[in-house]
């Protein structure tokens, strides 16, 4: 199954794919990238992996996942986070812990399940 995906020179997929845990070293994904501090940086897409995956074989969804790659020594650092940045987050951040039913910060992050936080959720039970 692995030697499917094997092609180094790309002649099948159209950039060079490799089997799970066969890339070669000097690529990385970008989780692996951001792991080490590092983006991208508007480089196009070096190679591939493929891999057969159990977990998603659906009904009109392929079970083959793919993964890219890109080159590191081509890598740029990650932009650091601005004032602004940081500010805009908070913001998002603290939206999300305000219930929608009494106004008051939660605390925590207001499930999306519920729409509300957990004693406004409850009251309606404590209730009867």
């Amino acid at each position: 199954m692995a030697a499917r995906f094997y092609d180094p020179t790309g002649a099948r997929y159209g950039v060079p794919t490799f089997p799970w845990r066969m890339a070669p070293d000097g690529l990385a994904t970008r989780r692996q990238l951001r792991a080490r501090g590092l983006r991208p940086g508007g480089q196009d897409v070096a190679a591939q992996v493929l891999w057969f995956s159990r977990r998603y074989r659906r009904k009109g969804a392929s079970p083959i996942r793919v993964a890219y790659l890109y080159r590191l020594d081509r890598a740029k650092p990650v932009r650091p986070m601005t004032p602004a940045k940081w500010a805009a987050l908070a913001k998002a951040n603290a939206a999300q812990r305000v219930c929608t039913e009494c106004r008051r910060d939660a605390g925590y992050r207001i499930p999306a399940s519920l729409g509300m936080c957990v004693t406004c959720a409850d009251a309606p039970q404590l209730a009867a």
